[in-house]
């Protein structure tokens, strides 16, 4: 099977990933890839390195925007910043950052609320490609209209083409904003915790994988966050059916923000 065979060759693991999902991103590859079957593609796959780093561009489609689902950055900014503003010094972990929207829009967050300067953010993905362009922080220009309204409805205190400079179609962000930035190749299916962290934010990621892979990711956030951490999921996904839900207190049920529980 192709995905059995990736995991033995790469040790890219999408064996839990769900299977629907699983099925729609393969057959997109088999089109894209000009491949008749998947044992041809499989085969591809096996013995060109390159054919891999395409397939895996499929497997990992990024899908993101600045400040998506703009309620939760205003949860964070009214309910999880007054307590970290307690800490001298601060880790947020962004996991599954794609190609980098989210970890800019957090890093314009924390600027705001004077926190930027004393934070180090862990921005991890599995896709090196998507990792690439979030170090770039060139951005298309036609989003700017939609992330400004994102950035707005979310509590933003200034305005947003602040940020950036406009150059031909690409919006280049500030690179200040990534100064405490490490961005790094991260395998939540594989890899283990790496640091204590006062924030894990990792939203519409777990809604790719099967029950077992969630909890396993859950059980990786639970051990990164410190005493009280904060943790913040994507708006289809939750802690309620996970064998996670009594280790941690909800903050804000619909913007999906959560706080590890004293016990």
């Amino acid at each position: 099977m192709l995905i059995e065979a990736v995991y033995l060759k790469y040790n890219y693991d999408f064996r839990d990933y769900t299977g629907a999902s699983q099925k729609r991103r393969v057959l997109h590859a088999l089109a894209e890839m000009k491949c008749a079957t998947v044992s041809a593609l499989q085969s591809r796959v096996m013995h060109e390195p390159t054919a891999f780093a395409q397939l895996l561009q499929y497997l990992t489609i990024p899908v993101t925007e600045m400040f998506r689902d703009p309620e939760y950055f205003a949860a964070l900014r009214s309910q999880v910043v007054p307590l970290l503003e307690t800490y001298p010094s601060l880790k947020v972990w962004v996991a599954g950052c794609s190609t980098g929207e989210e970890v800019y829009s957090m890093a314009i967050m924390l600027h705001e609320e004077g926190l930027l300067e004393r934070t180090l953010i862990y921005a991890t993905d599995i896709n090196q490609t998507s990792l690439d362009a979030a170090r770039r922080g060139v951005f298309n220009l036609d989003k700017m209209r939609l992330y400004t309204e994102n950035y707005q409805k979310a509590g933003g205190k200034r305005a947003f083409s602040d940020y950036y400079t406009a150059a031909y179609d690409g919006a280049l962000f500030d690179r200040f904003l990534t100064e405490n930035v490490t961005f790094a190749d991260h395998s939540l299916s594989t890899d283990s915790v790496f640091a204590e962290t006062h924030l894990v934010s990792c939203r519409n990621v777990m809604i790719y994988f099967n029950k077992r892979l969630q909890d396993r990711v859950l059980g990786l956030f639970h051990d990164s966050l410190c005493h009280r951490g904060f943790l913040g999921l994507g708006t289809k996904e939750s802690l309620e059916f996970s064998s996670y839900a009594s280790r941690f207190d909800v903050v804000a049920r619909r913007e999906r923000v959560y706080r590890k529980s004293a016990q």
